[in-house]
């Protein structure tokens, strides 16, 4: 059987380089944008595993394999499973994590582990040893990033610029939750937003048994000139925070509209809210909490 190919095949990327240049955080990274990632693979599974994918039928379209000298004798087969994947063309690139070794030596000491090639020996010369072992695949990687000055949030700025497909490199997921305050604050909150302050559809006998979902309670509860100023001021607030949560690499956060019971004005301003986040280039949903609660 052939491997998935460039013709509407996955995109296999495969992430390797030094022991503490930073693997583990760009798989994280590459998890969050969208990549399913197998951590520690032999090569020798590269070629069943690319075929495993091509049978999904699209269900992964993008597969990042963590590949490194924790397999220690097995990480000379690399080099030549690349090799004959692409020959058979699969859509492949392979992703090369670098430091210096000073560096390294610093990033080791500080978690208080050895070197997983230094054995016996100094850690020195299990840095040396991985070297040898990775510089053919370094010479044909397609992207090499040296890590040496960089911190975690860098670094993962610096994948996402490699390998996200939104233009902006945002890859934060906001979700708007709306919940009635007599039911409690939701825990997973990171911003709390009252709208008490709005006039309440609970007391317009035709809308009363009807949702913040429903157009009618959606129309009235918007059509006040507070909610509208308000939903205006507040995105505008929010594009600092949302720029910080970018650097700071916040990739989830939530925030939380909460009226008296979570049935009219908070659900129709989550609904409103993530709507407009949605065309500031925002992903954002809502979802509402204690919508159907009694």
């Amino acid at each position: 059987m052939t491997p998935a190919s460039a013709s509407g095949g996955p995109e296999v990327l495969i992430v390797t380089g030094m022991s503490g240049a930073g693997r583990t955080t760009a798989a994280n990274v590459l998890e969050d944008l969208g990549w399913y990632v197998v951590d520690n693979l032999p090569p020798q599974m590269l070629r069943p595993l690319a075929e495993l994918v091509g049978r999904a039928e699209g269900a992964l379209p993008k597969l990042a394999v963590v590949v490194d000298v924790r397999g220690r004798a097995l990480y000379h087969e690399l080099a030549p499973s690349l090799k004959e994947l692409r020959e058979q063309g699969v859509t492949l690139r392979v992703l090369y994590l670098d430091t210096a070794d000073d560096v390294l030596v610093r990033r080791f000491e500080s978690v208080r582990r050895p070197h997983p090639l230094q054995g016996d020996g100094r850690m020195l010369d299990g840095i040396e040893a991985e070297r040898d072992a990775t510089s053919e695949v370094r010479g044909v990687a397609d992207i090499v990033i040296d890590t040496s000055e960089m911190n975690v949030h860098q670094l993962a700025d610096a994948v996402i610029k490699a390998f996200s497909e939104n233009e902006s490199g945002r890859i934060l997921r906001v979700t708007v939750m709306s919940f009635g305050f007599k039911y409690g604050l939701p825990v997973d909150a990171d911003h709390v937003i009252d709208v008490r302050f709005l006039p309440n559809p609970f007391w317009i006998p035709s809308l009363r048994d009807l949702r913040g979902t429903d157009q009618p309670v959606a129309d009235w509860v918007l059509g006040h000139d507070e909610a509208e100023t308000f939903l205006d001021r507040y995105v505008y607030a929010l594009e600092p925070v949302m720029d910080g949560y970018d650097r700071e690499n916040r990739h989830f956060v939530t925030f939380a509209i909460g009226c008296t019971g979570g049935k009219h004005r908070s659900v129709a301003m989550a609904v409103e809210l993530a709507r407009r986040l949605t065309s500031a280039g925002v992903t954002a949903s809502a979802v509402h909490r204690d919508l159907g609660r009694e």
